[in-house]
This record gives C-alpha cells, sequence and structure tokens, in this order.
C-alpha cells in the first residue's frame, strides 16, 4: 500500500501545481475582445474604440491628402478600431511589456487562429508592427497590430480593426496604421 502511494505521489503533486497554475491571478486572456476587457481599466493603459462614423470622419480629415483609392476605400471600410495603450513607468511595468504583454497576444493569436504577417518597419526603422489577420474567403474581416509607441520605446500597442477589406485595401491600411496610432490614442 505504501509503495503505491509513493508511485501515485509525484503525480498528485504535478497534478496539484499545474492547477495552480491554472487558477493563477494572470490567466491569460483567450480571445481578443477578453485582452480589451482584462487591461483596459488597469492602472497605466489606454482603450480607446471607434465605432464607424465618428471614425470615418476622423480617419478621413486626418489623411485628408490620399490621392489612392484603395487607400481610401480601406478606410471606408473599417467597421470598429479598438486601441489599448500601455507607457509602463517601473522595471516590473517594463516586464509586463516585454514579456508578459507580447506573449499573451501571441498565444491568443494562435489559439483563435489569426494569420500572421511579416513585420512591418514603420518610417525611420526605429520600430515595427507586427500584424495578424482573420480571413473569410479573400476577404480580411480583422486586424490586429502590435507595436510601440513611437515615443516611448518600452511602451505597448495594440489595434484590433474589424471591416471588410481586400487583400489590395489591407495592404494600404498597414501604411497608414503605423501613422495613425499615435492620433488614435491620444
Amino acid at each position: 500500500m505504501n509503495n503505491r502511494l509513493f508511485r501515485l505521489l509525484p503525480l498528485l503533486v504535478l497534478l496539484w501545481l499545474g492547477a495552480c497554475r491554472a487558477a493563477g491571478p494572470e490567466k491569460p486572456a483567450r480571445t481578443v475582445a477578453e485582452f480589451f476587457g482584462k487591461y483596459e481599466n488597469r492602472s497605466g493603459f489606454n482603450a480607446t474604440t471607434f465605432e464607424p462614423n465618428f471614425l470615418t470622419r476622423i480617419l478621413l480629415a486626418r489623411v485628408g491628402k490620399l490621392s489612392d483609392a484603395d487607400a481610401l476605400q480601406a478606410l471606408t471600410q473599417v467597421r470598429s478600431i479598438r486601441a489599448l495603450t500601455f507607457t509602463p513607468t517601473s522595471a516590473g511595468a517594463r516586464d509586463l511589456t516585454e514579456r508578459g504583454l507580447l506573449n499573451e497576444v501571441d498565444g491568443l493569436l494562435r489559439n483563435e487562429r489569426y494569420e500572421p504577417l511579416p513585420t512591418k518597419e514603420l518610417s525611420g526603422g526605429n520600430a515595427a508592427y507586427r500584424y495578424a489577420v482573420r480571413r473569410s474567403g479573400d476577404r480580411i474581416r480583422e486586424v490586429v497590430a502590435t507595436g510601440r509607441q513611437t515615443d516611448a520605446p518600452d511602451s505597448f500597442v495594440m489595434l484590433a480593426v474589424s471591416g471588410d477589406f481586400t487583400q489590395s485595401q489591407f495592404d494600404q491600411l498597414t501604411k497608414i496604421l503605423p501613422g495613425l496610432s499615435g492620433e488614435i490614442t491620444k
């Protein structure tokens, strides 16, 4: 009997440790919406949501000098943009930015079957945005962009864009979003 208990003890300890880890205070978000909900009211985070009519007017006014029809069409296809920004003020917060937030976003995008795309550099080459998309046939329905604010290298920015884009419109949107992220999150 004692021999049997000793064989089961390591298994029980591993199960207990797994349960403790799964029930920890920093349970990872499973969806983009859950990620926003988890962080939007925390100290240091700023969340903003723009709806279609208001958003279109703001974006068209800010990029009114665009002559590319695909870029203008892409902006009119945006249904909403949710922005979440975080600028750390301590070493612990920087650690959250570097490891916690990016790993959590990567995991939830993988779990939700978003297609990761090549990294796009901002002008000047000092920062990059990572894009992941969710497609329906040949149309792009959701875009998630993660990166850093240009004026705060330790920061975190996540933009979740919903709409109905062709590949050409999406390509134009990726040129516009990095420049607008600072304006959107103000």
